[in-house]
């Protein structure tokens, strides 16, 4: 068995954005997993990630972290809307497929999931295109934020629907949908 100077490395580093901690974790080729500290089941996600890419993680600098770290804060100041950061995704070829869709779906847009299952040209596939969207562990990078309800509500999002609200609202100003958005409380 290798010992951690033999193994490949994933690298780990926490940042602080406006909407709380996340954890980015980045391979020699790329970003591979970007989501928020207080998601469920974090530490077995970073545990799969391991596993698949049959690697250690352990904190560190990498320069894919070190352009994210860049983008994100241009990103969050709003002076930035395509992130151009090398990724290493971690998924099949369906759910990769689906993720690059939702790359293609312009800053300051959003689209339905039927509206994606249709750009996919898979427009009988809606619900196998949710689990994909669902399934994406590269937050913000990979807009699945975008994606929102037919009748323009807020549908679920990993990180939490304030989130998903607000990352909306950062990328189109005009973007109002609060009448829309419950947060279960009011």
């Amino acid at each position: 068995m290798k010992d951690h100077s033999q193994q490949d490395i994933i690298n780990l580093e926490r940042i602080e954005t406006p909407i709380g901690t996340i954890v980015v974790c980045a391979t020699p080729e790329g970003i591979c997993f970007l989501e928020f500290t207080d998601i469920k089941d974090l530490d077995r996600e970073l545990k799969r990630i391991a596993k698949e890419k049959k690697a250690v993680v352990l904190e560190g600098e990498n320069s894919h972290i070190s352009q994210l770290k860049e983008e994100l804060a241009l990103y969050f100041k709003g002076e930035f809307i395509d992130f151009t950061v090398s990724l290493d995704l971690i998924g099949t070829p369906f759910q990769v497929q689906v993720w690059n869709g939702l790359r293609a779906i312009p800053y300051g847009e959003t689209k339905s999931y039927k509206q994606q299952s249709e750009l996919l040209n898979i427009p009988k596939s809606i619900r196998a295109v949710a689990n994909a969207n669902g399934m994406n562990t590269v937050a913000i990078v990979i807009p699945c934020h975008r994606i929102i309800g037919t009748d323009g509500s807020l549908t679920g999002y990993r990180g939490g629907v304030w989130r998903k609200k607000f990352l909306l609202e950062l990328e189109n100003k005009d973007y109002n949908k609060t009448d829309q958005l419950s947060f279960g409380f009011e």
